[in-house]
């Protein structure tokens, strides 16, 4: 059963994603910090995720390799800043690994995975920008259409595990 669609909202320098799942809080979560899990679901078709390295903790590095249709494969490295499982992860691409400044940094991400009773989710991913033109950068990036539709890959996969 599905609970909601994913939708989307601009504010100031965020673009911010909600969506109820008909899932626990820690089945979404995992789906967040299992490589095994996230390559299945992560970038919106038909964009493979052919490789996850991730570090879960505080400080612990992330690199995340996507793949466009047409073979180009694009890493992501990041750094994890907070990590409350089954209820919050903050990470960032400020940093690559080690606290090595990134060359580029563009965002930092706030998942919540709140309990909704009966079993639900409300998870909240919340994307901050360094600037408006970053925001809007990654909105014609095509943010309010690629992040709903990895979203709701994510929810088939833990609603129907």
């Amino acid at each position: 059963m599905t609970i909601s669609k994913a939708t989307t909202r601009t504010e100031g320098r965020d673009l911010i994603l909600t969506r109820t799942m008909d899932a626990p809080p820690e089945k979404v979560f995992r789906a967040w910090t299992d490589p095994a899990l996230l390559t299945q679901w992560f970038t919106p078709a038909p964009w493979p995720t052919p490789h996850a390295e991730l570090d879960v903790r505080a400080g612990g590095a992330s690199l995340i390799v996507m793949r466009s249709p047409d073979g180009q494969e694009m890493p992501s490295r990041g750094v994890y800043l907070e990590v409350v499982p089954n209820r919050r992860l903050v990470f960032t691409n400020a940093y690559t690994s080690a606290w090595e400044p990134s060359e580029k940094p563009f965002m930092t991400v706030v998942l919540t995975f709140e309990d909704a009773g009966d079993g639900r989710t409300n998870y909240t991913a919340i994307v901050r920008h360094w600037t408006i033109a970053d925001r809007e950068a990654h909105e014609k990036m095509g943010f309010h259409q690629g992040w709903p539709i990895a979203t709701e890959q994510l929810a088939a996969l833990v609603e129907n595990a």
